[in-house]
């Protein structure tokens, strides 16, 4: 019996046996049979699996061990294999679970073409004992490939005579798919002449083609620019496109035309031979042979007009062959037909009136009798710069001569008397904008056609001093390092002036003022011809942080011209002022501290502070302290705070302790290089029994000064932070300031300003106070908040502005300056 019959008849029993209730077998006949049905394929030696193409690599196909009844532990001894004649490794099973998996891209179009059958067969072979199955995995097919014309484009010619309803067949489109990702259907683009006319035949092939929906005409539309689209039924639908390009031939079915139908030709006597009087224009619509037009005299024109002109058959140009006299005929009319080449032949006609003029043969003539140049740019108008007289030959209306200017100059033209003008200044002149004016001057005659004659006037506009020099910013900002050498080149003005010769010729200077009990000029100078600025002698930044002065640019006219420029030089500060030790109390020296200590004191208590200040700004004057240890001596028992300076003890004190200690502390800045200084303190050690109420009230002072440093670092802390908060408002207030209101200059005067420096360790620990002065003008002081990045590279100095710079190329951190004016 077959395996499908036997199959058949097994699921029937086991229905018959499910369906009834009473039976418990049911379920577990139905159970056995699902079991069985794998089980006989794989005794059969066949095995059918299914995959989409396309699929990812690694997608399940089958549990293939488990299908061929084999172990998964035996498929390695057992040498478990796969071939596949001719289809390289499409498939490949994994050894370590049985499952047959997709290897690399599946394309059922080019396994299996168009067929509507794809399988890839596998052969499964094991050894000992050896045994061969046989595997079938069917390719199914997904909408992977769009509708494809034979071509891309396509050209129909069609002729402009064709009825409507013709039909024009067109080649449809195939789709590699199969079933109904291949079934197309078709679409035309929307037109008004053509519709698409699709067909089945009886073998389910597809014929399209065009049917013509409306007469054409070649002359209205000579081409059609369609499109038609095919569209399969596959999930998601894939299109194709062509174009079809329909070329309307033409037939001979339009006439010639002329522009309009007569035509009016003047022309004067004693014309040359040779002179085209018209040349005649006429269009016929259609193309080729149908549209070529050929000229000629009509038949009724009389033999007078055939001896005056000619006409050319090609170009329809009349021409003049005779000589023609104003005083015998003064008025022609010539009817002229035009024929195309088609067939049969169409033709159109229109009539040419040529009217003989009275010739006007001489030209006016322009002689210029006086000249006053050049002219001067703040000439007054009215000021006269030539003289001219113009004179005809001819009579009446020929001889009567007007004369015309250039338009669009600041002259004009006044008529003085009959035949006599004057070239005037009509309005303001501008030597910078135009320097020199090419007058025209032209005549013409009232014939007609009148004649005329030119002659050129070349007007030099002279210079006057009327343009001062000028800076391209009213302000630079120059940053220069203190410590500079005498001498050195800090920055280069630059003034321009619009004027010529002297009165461009700039020169430059400062402007003198009183810098503190200083002249300017002991600053600075400026070189007179070049505009380069030159430090005369080593700024200080401790002494002047800003220098702000103007110089001045005069042109050398008569009387000169100037105007002047504001420079800001920013002195950056260098760290050359080591840390200053300040005395320990009111009144008190600056040498050793001494200092009376209770051995009582527990761990952390403070016992001396030793304070510094350094000159410097910035990381310059942020300064640090070290307790350095003495040679071969024991660990101390006191520490010094980093950056407070405070002196407190590490342990409690004992008796083994030394009754004198003598301390050095390193305070040190941080500059580069970094400058140091050394304190000394002294701390007698003391049983509290045995102090002396003095040494008792001095340590309590001690104690509360510490305290209320503390106190005074906390509310640094926080102020440091509100200013930290409020940077961003200063920039867009100092922003919004520098771009409303203009410099004002003011004095110079002390100021104290509080630097604020922050760091990843934290805040300063003190913030110095002196006296520093800004000088800025000759007005109240003004205050600079500046917030310095971590590490300032050495940052040259911006020598010439009026060279372009790039700053981040010579200091790539720059620290951030803002001003409040």
């Amino acid at each position: 019996m077959p395996r499908q019959d036997l199959l058949m008849e097994i699921s029937q029993q086991v229905f018959e046996m499910v369906i009834t209730p009473e039976d418990r077998l049911g379920s577990r006949c139905l159970l056995l049979l699902v079991l069985l049905l794998p089980a006989w394929d794989a005794g059969s030696g066949q095995i059918h699996y299914s995959v989409p193409e396309e699929v990812k690599h690694g997608t399940f196909v089958g549990r293939i061990a488990q299908d061929l009844g084999l172990e998964l532990a035996e498929l390695v001894p057992r040498l478990f294999r796969v071939a596949s004649k001719g289809r390289g490794d499409l498939l490949e099973v994994n050894l370590q679970n049985g499952i047959l998996f997709v290897n690399s891209r599946i394309d059922r179009e080019e396994l299996c073409g168009r067929s509507a059958e794809c399988s890839i067969h596998l052969e499964v072979i094991v050894d000992r004992p050896l045994q061969v199955f046989h595997v079938e995995v069917e390719v199914k097919d997904i909408n992977d490939n769009p509708p494809v014309f034979p071509v891309k484009d396509r050209r129909i010619s069609i002729y402009e005579s064709r009825l409507p309803d013709s039909l024009f067949p067109l080649e449809g489109a195939t789709d590699a798919d199969i079933g109904s990702n291949s079934i197309l259907t078709y679409k035309l683009s929307s037109n008004e002449y053509f519709a698409l006319d699709v067909k089945t035949n009886s073998d389910d092939s597809t014929q399209i083609g065009l049917v013509l929906r409306k007469s054409l005409d070649r002359e209205k539309a000579p081409e059609h620019n369609l499109f038609l689209m095919a569209t399969d039924e596959g999930k998601p639908e894939l299109t194709g496109t062509v174009q079809l390009l329909v070329i309307v031939l033409d037939v001979n079915d339009n006439a010639p035309s002329f522009g309009q139908s007569e035509y009016e030709v003047k022309i004067f006597e004693n014309s040359d031979n040779g002179t085209i009087v018209i040349r005649l224009n006429a269009s016929d619509r259609d193309e080729g042979v149908n549209g070529e037009v050929s000229y000629s005299f009509n038949s009724l024109v009389p033999p007078i007009v055939s001896d005056q002109f000619r006409i050319d058959p090609q170009t329809g140009e009349i021409v003049i062959k005779g000589n023609i006299d104003f005083e015998k005929v003064n008025l022609y009319k010539i009817r002229i037909d035009a024929t195309d080449k088609g067939h049969p032949p169409l033709a159109g006609h229109c009539t040419v009136s040529v009217k003989i003029l009275d010739e006007n043969d001489n030209v006016p003539q322009i002689a210029l009798t006086s000249l006053s140049l050049p002219v001067r740019e703040d000439a007054q108008f009215g000021t006269v710069i030539a003289l001219l007289t113009v004179s005809d030959l001819d009579s009446d209306a020929n001889g009567r001569v007007t004369c015309f200017l250039t338009p669009d100059v600041p002259f004009k033209l006044v008529s003085t008397f009959k035949n006599y003008y004057s070239l005037v200044l009509d309005s303001a002149l501008d030597r910078e904008s135009v320097a020199n004016y090419e007058l025209v001057v032209t005549a013409r005659d009232g014939g007609s056609p009148s004649l005329s004659a030119t002659v050129s006037v070349s007007v030099d506009v002279s210079d006057v001093n009327d343009n001062a020099p000028t800076f391209a910013q009213p302000e630079y900002t120059v940053f220069v390092k203190e410590n500079n050498p005498p001498g050195c080149h800090i920055f280069t003005v630059s003034a321009r002036d619009a004027d010529a010769q002297e009165n461009a010729l700039v020169s430059y200077s400062l402007v003198e003022r009183r810098v503190g009990e200083r002249a300017l000029s002991s600053y600075v100078s400026v070189h007179a011809e070049s505009g380069k600025v030159y430090a005369l002698q080593p700024l200080d930044h401790e002494e002047l942080e800003l220098l702000q002065f103007q110089v001045s640019a005069r042109d050398a006219g008569v009387p000169p011209l100037g105007s002047n420029v504001t420079l800001q030089v920013f002195v950056l500060d260098e760290n050359d002022n080591a840390p200053a030790l300040l005395p320990p109390g009111p009144g008190g020296g600056a040498g050793a501290v001494s200092q009376l200590v209770a051995r009582s004191v527990g761990a952390g208590h403070v016992v001396a502070k030793v304070r510094a200040v350094d000159a410097d700004s910035g990381y310059n004057a942020w300064l640090s302290y070290e307790l350095q240890a003495a040679a071969g001596a024991a660990r101390s028992p006191f520490r010094v705070g980093l950056y407070t300076g405070e002196i407190s003890t590490t342990r409690a004190l004992d008796e083994a302790d030394a009754p004198r200690q003598r301390l050095l502390v390193l305070v040190k800045d941080h500059g580069e290089p970094a400058l140091t200084a050394t304190a000394t303190v002294l701390l007698s050690l003391e049983d509290s029994g045995q102090a002396p109420k003095a040494s008792s009230r001095a340590s309590a002072g001690v104690a509360g000064t510490g305290t209320a440093l503390v106190d005074v670092n906390v509310y640094l802390i926080i102020a440091i932070c509100a200013v930290s908060s409020l940077f961003v408002l200063t920039l867009l207030l100092y922003t919004a300031l520098r771009c409303s209101a203009p410099p004002r200059e003011g004095a110079c005067g002390p100021g104290k300003p509080r630097l604020v420096c922050s760091s990843a360790v934290g805040s300063w620990s003190y913030s110095q106070q002196r006296r520093q002065r800004v000088c800025s003008g000759e007005g109240p002081p003004k205050a600079d908040l500046m917030a310095f990045s971590p590490s300032l590279p050495p940052c040259p100095v911006v020598a010439d502005m009026s060279e372009p710079q790039d700053l981040n190329d010579h200091c790539s951190k720059v620290s951030l300056i803002f001003h409040n004016y």
